[in-house]
Order: structure tokens, then C-alpha cells, then sequence
């Protein structure tokens, strides 16, 4: 869209007022006929036969050439949150003062440069494109108005250079991933069907394999020893683990020694303590749970060490005062129920649903124990790593795209209706909307909004490992001593580096424009102490000094 006189026309936007609705008075170019004009021939459509579905109103002005075939792309990349005041005078008014004369002017019509961008592309999106039915206070010609300033802006936006555009997008101006380097394309990767592996299972539905050149498929596995006896089968390309069982599997603890990498970290925090309704009221603190039986996923997995870690500040011994067994997270609900277990600790969306289902009640997020605590992870074995480096580097690639992606609050929505699928979590989408959103129902009676109960930052920090082996040697889990020989005060640091990739993550991670951390270790605050990853046996000897185990 062009603009035949900047003056007259910027004057004029003062005229589309809400009860007026003088969308004729625009002295616009239009793009369909070439003449100076823009409602009488082209738009009556929208005063007497606007459609009254969104979707098919916005078709016809995709039809009308309003909004050209790259119009949506460019919203998604004027969504970014960063991008503000004058990144909107830059990209729509292109260096030409006259020009961001008309886009503040615009601008000042949805009610300033903030709404602009809300109005337009963001979360009042339907104000402007929603159906007007929905809008009690809102009239049809404020309807039409906010549809034309909607459009104007667009359209300057769209008359951007289509390099620039490139450059909003996170990774787009990468170039293309070289599929003939890929030593396989047709992949299978095992799950668990809980929210921790959304990078993993978002991957499929919402194209970030494809993108990278290949047909891959999420399986969905049954429970954790699954994965494990899978991998070491090598029945399965690559994996989604729990964060602690790559060490476990490589120092052959649990299993027979096989070595495995943790690529990536799938999500930060994610997890919760969920009790019995029948201890509603009853649970305030670690020492309530004296006595319970405890579900966990598995023995190598962060649920139980955290859960180890709570129950010893309140002085219980989590080996002689409670039974922690492991619990294939999808079955913890029916346990829960029947009696079989009091509480679990487990990933969600099993704590929400517990909620859902009115079968317990959510006592902790672990968010609360440790913030920014890792759970779980991209792995794959070191010898199919060797065997296909180039499809493990794209595929380790796509899955921290897709975390960050994950990361930003205003795709959330999108991503639960895809992982919700009956092929994936099969799960209602209101539970995991509930997870991914953090604005969630705690079944006490609380609402709570949460918005980091779970988040999704790839880089696996060599301060996760090196905690994660401090309590695997806290407490010995195997019960022979074999840990404490493995990894010895001098060996946390050798133990770290050989298994988490922090480098490679931390390189993918640039390459599709993300900004990792440069350190590898950072002290770790948790609710009850603080972890200096440089002083791990130490931190050990403390805790067993201070609590008694």
C-alpha cells in the first residue's frame, strides 16, 4: 500500500473515529485497481457482507492482496517481545521521517505504540481480527476502523526489505542445513509422555525436524527402564532421559556400563509433590510425610534425589522412615488413588491431572526446592553418536530450536494443542495449558499464576552435573559402593565434561540465534543450602554433617 500525499492522508486518520467510521475519507492507493481510494469499490464488502468468521474475513483480504503471502510471517517476527518502539519507526517508517510521522499516527489510532503491536500481531489480536460477536462493548465501526489501522500497519511493515524480515526471526538467517551431510534421515526417538519432553515431541507436529531434513517420529515408551534397556539395545535412534540417568547409564550404575550423552536439557523446573486427597490439610512440611509410601519415576531421576533432598531437611530418612519406589509416571494417578502410594513426586502433566481428577492435591512445585532445577534431557548413545556425528549435531540442533521456541510464554497455547494429541501426551488440553502456561488450579482451593512452573532453556550447565553427583554419592543408591569408587572428590568435574555437552549445546545454540551463557558452573541456590560446584564432596560432607544422611 502506498501512500499518495503523507500529509493529507495522516491528517485524515484523525477522521476514523469510532462512531464515524469515515474509512472512505483514507486517500489511499489501492492495490487492487491502482486508483486513489480505498473502501467505496473494494471494501463495501466490509460494512454489509463482512464475513462473520474470522478465518474466512481474513482469507478475503488475503484474496483482495491486503495482506500479501508473507504478511503472517512477518507478524510472527513483529511479536517478538523485544521488539518495541523503534524497532517499529525502523522496520515500518524505513529512515523516512514523513513515513514514521504516518506510523506514529497509526500507532496513536490502536491506542500507542504498545497496542499497536498488541493490536496488530500480539495478544489483542482480536480486538482487531476476532469476531465482533464476542465483544459486547465493542461496535461494528470500531470493528472496521481497528481492521483498517490493523491493516495499514501490516502492510507498511510487509513493504520492509525481506532480509530484514529474516533478521527478527530467530534463526532464520542461518543458512540452510546441509541434509546431504546426514548419515540418516529416517529417525525414531523414545519418550515419556509428560511435559518435560515438549521440545522433543513439539519437534514432530510443529515442523522443527523437518526443517533439518528429516523424517523422524517420537515413540512413546512405557517407562523409564524402557528407555534404558531400549538404548542399550539400540533399538531407537536417540532418547528422552531423565537428566541424571546419562551418568548412571556411562558409570554403570543400575545397568550395565553404556556409555550415553546428554546433548541438551529439555526443561528447567516442570515438577511437583502431589498428595493423596485424603491428606488434605495434614501435609505442611518433609516431616509430615514420615511413614508414606512415595512415587518417584525412577531411581536416577532428579524427582528422586529432590525428593531425597526435601524429606532430610525435615529429618527424615528417606531409606528407613518412608518407601520411595519407582512409579511409571503415567500409572501414578491410578496408584495414587487405589492406596498403593500417599504422595509422588513426579513430572508433570501428572500433578495437574491429579488436580483434574480430584485425586490429590499439589503440595510443592520443585521450582520452589531448586529454581531453574534441570529434569530432563536429549541423549544418545556415544556409539551411534560416532556412527552418525552430522545427524546427531542437525538433530541436537532442531531440539534446542524448539526449546527456544518453547521458552516464549506467547507460544504456550500453540504448544499444548499440539502435544496434547492422542499420539503424544494424550492429554486434555486444559491440563497441559494449565502446566505450560503456570496459571493452574492447585487443588487446595488455590488459584495460582505460575508462569515459569516449567520452562525450557537447553544449556546443560556442568553445575547440574556435578550436584547430580554429589547426591548419586550422597546416597548410594545402588548400595555397593561403586559410586563413591566412580566418582571420587578429584573426578566430579572429569565425570561432567565427558558426559554433558555443555560446548556443542552451547555452539547449536548460537547457530539458531540464541544467546547461551558462556560460563559452564554457577552456583546453584536451593531452598535450604547453596551449591558450590567447585566444592562438590564437601557440600555432600556438609549435608550428611547437618542432617544425619
Amino acid at each position: 500500500m502506498v501512500i499518495s500525499s503523507v500529509t493529507e492522508a495522516t491528517g485524515k486518520w484523525g477522521n476514523l473515529d469510532s462512531q464515524r467510521g469515515n474509512l472512505s475519507e483514507l486517500d489511499l492507493w489501492c492495490m487492487i485497481c491502482g486508483d486513489f481510494h480505498m473502501t467505496a469499490d473494494h471494501w463495501k464488502f466490509m460494512a454489509e457482507d463482512m464475513p462473520k468468521d474470522p478465518v474466512d474475513m481474513i482469507e478475503d483480504l488475503t484474496k483482495m492482496g491486503i495482506y500479501k503471502p508473507d504478511t503472517f510471517k512477518m507478524a510472527d517476527a513483529v511479536n517478538a517481545a523485544d521488539i518495541r518502539k523503534a524497532l517499529l519507526l525502523k522496520v515500518a517508517g524505513k529512515g523516512d521521517p514523513k513515513r514514521e510521522q504516518l506510523v506514529l499516527e497509526l500507532a496513536k489510532q490502536a491506542g500507542g505504540i504498545e497496542n499497536a503491536f498488541a493490536a496488530a500481531f500480539g495478544p489483542k489480536a482480536g480486538e482487531f481480527f476476532g469476531d465482533v460477536r464476542h465483544y459486547n462493548s465493542f461496535s461494528r465501526r470500531r470493528f472496521l476502523k481497528n481492521l483498517a489501522v490493523g491493516a495499514a500497519l501490516v502492510t507498511l511493515a510487509n513493504c520492509t526489505s525481506k532480509q530484514q524480515t529474516q533478521d527478527l526471526k530467530t534463526g532464520e538467517n542461518q543458512p540452510p542445513p546441509n541434509v546431504d551431510s546426514l548419515e540418516k534421515t529416517d529417525l525414531k526417538i523414545g519418550f515419556i509422555p509428560i511435559t518435560c519432553a515438549t521440545p522433543i515431541i513439539m519437534s514432530e507436529p510443529l515442523g522443527f525436524y523437518s526443517k533439518y531434513g528429516f523424517n523422524a517420529k517420537v515413540v512413546k515408551m512405557p517407562s523409564w527402564g524402557a528407555v534404558r534397556d531400549s538404548a542399550i539395545a539400540g533399538e531407537l535412534d536417540a532418547y528422552h532421559m531423565l537428566a541424571p540417568m546419562p551418568i548412571a547409564m556411562t558409570l554403570g550404575l543400575g545397568s550395565a556400563t553404556f556409555g550415553v550423552k546428554l546433548a541438551s536439557i529439555e526443561n528447567i523446573n516442570g515438577q511437583a509433590i502431589t498428595v493423596a486427597n485424603k491428606y488434605k490439610g495434614k501435609i505442611n512440611g518433609p516431616a509430615d510425610f514420615k511413614g508414606f509410601t512415595i512415587g518417584v519415576p525412577f531411581p536416577y531421576s532428579m524427582h528422586n534425589l529432590l525428593m531425597r533432598y526435601y524429606l532430610a531437611t525435615g529429618g527424615v530418612d528417606p531409606d528407613k522412615d518412608v518407601k520411595i519406589r519407582p512409579v511409571p509416571p503415567p500409572d501414578s494417578i491410578a496408584q495414587l488413588v487405589a492406596g498403593d502410594i500417599d504422595a509422588y513426586l513426579m513430572p508433570d502433566p501428572f500433578n495437574q491431572r491429579a488436580v483434574y481428577e480430584e485425586a490429590g492435591f499439589i503440595h510443592k512445585l520443585t521450582k520452589e526446592l531448586w529454581e531453574g532445577h534441570p529434569c530432563c534431557a536429549f541423549a544418545a548413545s556415544d556409539a551411534w553418536i560416532e556412527e552418525n556425528p552430522n545427524t546427531f549435531r542437525s538433530l541436537n540442533k532442531a531440539i534446542i530450536e524448539a526449546a527456544g521456541y518453547a521458552r516464549n510464554p506467547a507460544n504456550r497455547p500453540e504448544i499444548a494443542k499440539a502435544i496434547s494429541e492422542r499420539a503424544f501426551l494424550n492429554q486434555p488440553v486444559e491440563v497441559v495449558e494449565a502446566v505450560l502456561t503456570g496459571n493452574f488450579e492447585d487443588g487446595q482451593g488455590n488459584t495460582k499464576a505460575v508462569p515459569d512452573r516449567i520452562d525450557f532453556d537447553p544449556y546443560p550447565w556442568q553445575s547440574f552435573a556435578n550436584w547430580i553427583s554429589s547426591q548419586l554419592v550422597r546416597w548410594d543408591l545402588q548400595g555397593d559402593g561403586k559410586v563413591k569408587s566412580a566418582i571420587t572428590s578429584e573426578k566430579y568435574d572429569e565425570v561432567g565434561k565427558e558426559i554433558f555437552l555443555t560446548d556443542l549445546a552451547r555452539e547449536l545454540a548460537q547457530e539458531v540465534g540464541q544467546t547461551p551463557p558462556t560460563e559452564i558452573y554457577r552456583t546453584e541456590t536451593l531452598e535450604f543450602d547453596t551449591f558450590d560446584p567447585a566444592k562438590p564432596q564437601e557440600y555432600v560432607d556438609e549435608q550428611i554433617k547437618k542432617y544425619g544422611f
